[in-house]
């Protein structure tokens, strides 16, 4: 199995579980906020839903140029976040496989203004940041989640709401292919 199928394996794993916890937001709580310095819960579950895609583009760059800033746009309703998830599934389903194990091997590099700010195997920062960071934002939602009252999915293991998967009798829902 090379480098890049067995990421894919991992994120098309994952990918039911993050759709579970995106479809779980109240959609009259898009703009709900638990501080005032923290994205709205639609801005996060939209970021959820756009990062494997935005990634994945950016990552085909080498040397890649870093964003000046982030844009987290606010939804306008669930149906969107999910559309964006759906359509970030598909993108990686087309083009993680296309990058061979010396492209995963390969020093990637990120710019910023001209000078060179990282410089890492394309595999290493595919893991820390369309893995990582998409897991690291699933946690926090599911603060959100729970901040909201509503039902937080398991994910690897049971949350206070539900068993883990294999333990529950009906499947997780497929993502759209």
């Amino acid at each position: 199995m090379s480098i890049a199928e067995g990421m894919l394996a991992e994120f098309m794993t994952q990918a039911p579980v993050t759709r579970k916890f995106l479809e779980r937001l109240p959609e009259d709580k898009l703009t709900w906020k638990p501080h005032e310095r923290s994205l709205s819960a639609g801005q996060l579950a939209y970021h959820i839903a756009a990062v494997p895609t935005g990634i994945l583009r950016f990552v085909g760059n080498n040397p890649a140029e870093a964003p000046e800033s982030f844009n987290f746009p606010e939804p306008r309703n669930l149906e969107e976040i999910l559309k964006a998830f759906d359509e970030s599934v598909q993108v990686v389903r087309r083009l993680l496989p296309g990058f061979s194990d010396a492209a995963m091997k390969e020093t990637w590099r990120m710019n910023a203004g001209g000078r060179e700010v990282l410089a890492q195997p394309r595999a290493q920062f595919l893991r820390d940041v369309m893995f990582s960071h998409l897991y690291q934002h699933r946690g926090q939602f599911s603060v959100y989640l729970r901040m909201l009252d509503v039902a937080v999915p398991a994910s690897w293991g049971p949350s206070g709401d539900e068993p883990p998967a294999f333990r529950q009798k009906a499947p997780l829902a497929q993502v759209a292919t």
